[in-house]
C-alpha cells in the first residue's frame, strides 16, 4: 500500500511539474524564494503593532522566532528520519521532470517552505482575525501558492507539500495559543479572542 501511495505521489508530481513552461519559470522561481515575501511579513508585523502595541509586537516576534525554529527543526528531523529523496534526486523521476530550482537538496519529506509559510499564515491570520476577518483566507491561499511553487521548481512531491502544510497549520495554531497564554499572563489587553 505504501508503494502504491508513493507511485501515485510520483505520478501526480510529474503531471503537475510538467504543466510548467519556460514562460512561467522566472515567476515561480521568484515565488519560491524565501526573501520574496519579506514585505508581507513586515506588513503583518506592522498590523500587529498597529492594533496591539509595541509590547505585544515584541512578544509576538519572540513567539514567531520560536515557531519558525520549531517548524524548521521538526522538518529536518522528518527529512533525515524518512530519508525520502527529492524528485530531483530520484531515479525514475528526475529523467522525466522539469527541474528549474537553483539547487536540489537531498531529502524532501516534508517541505519546510510549506510548513513555515502555513504556520505563519495560521498564526497571523488568527491573531489579526478580530480586525481583518478575511485575512486568514488570503494568507492560506498565499501559503498554498508558495507550497505549489516547490512542485513547479522540481524539489518536492505533492505528499511533501500536504504534510508540510498540515504540520504548519498545527504549529501555527499551537503557537497562536501559546501567545494567547503569554499575553493573558503578562499583558493587560488581550489581542486574541477568548
Amino acid at each position: 500500500m505504501i508503494d502504491q501511495l508513493i507511485q501515485y505521489d510520483q505520478d501526480l508530481f510529474l503531471f503537475l511539474n510538467n504543466l510548467g513552461s519556460e514562460t512561467w519559470d522566472a515567476f515561480w522561481l521568484v515565488v519560491t524564494d524565501k526573501l520574496t515575501f519579506a514585505p508581507l511579513y513586515a506588513l503583518l508585523l506592522y498590523l500587529i503593532y498597529k492594533h496591539f502595541g509595541l509590547k505585544t509586537l515584541l512578544i509576538s516576534v519572540l513567539v514567531i522566532v520560536l515557531m519558525i525554529t520549531f517548524t524548521d527543526q521538526i522538518t529536518n528531523i522528518f527529512k533525515h528520519g524518512f530519508k525520502r529523496f527529492r524528485p530531483c534526486r530520484q531515479e525514475g523521476v528526475m529523467e522525466s521532470m522539469r527541474f528549474i530550482a537553483e539547487r536540489c537538496g537531498r531529502y524532501g519529506f516534508f517541505s519546510g517552505h510549506s510548513s513555515n509559510s502555513m504556520s505563519a499564515a495560521v498564526f497571523a491570520g488568527l491573531l489579526l482575525r478580530p480586525y481583518y476577518k478575511n485575512l486568514i483566507f488570503i494568507l492560506l491561499f498565499w501559503s498554498a501558492f508558495v507550497a505549489y511553487s516547490r512542485i513547479y521548481v522540481g524539489v518536492h512531491y505533492p505528499l511533501d507539500i500536504v504534510c508540510g502544510l498540515t504540520f504548519g497549520a498545527l504549529s501555527g495554531f499551537m503557537f497562536y495559543k501559546l501567545l494567547g497564554y503569554i499575553l493573558k499572563r503578562f499583558v493587560e489587553t488581550l489581542p486574541v479572542e477568548k
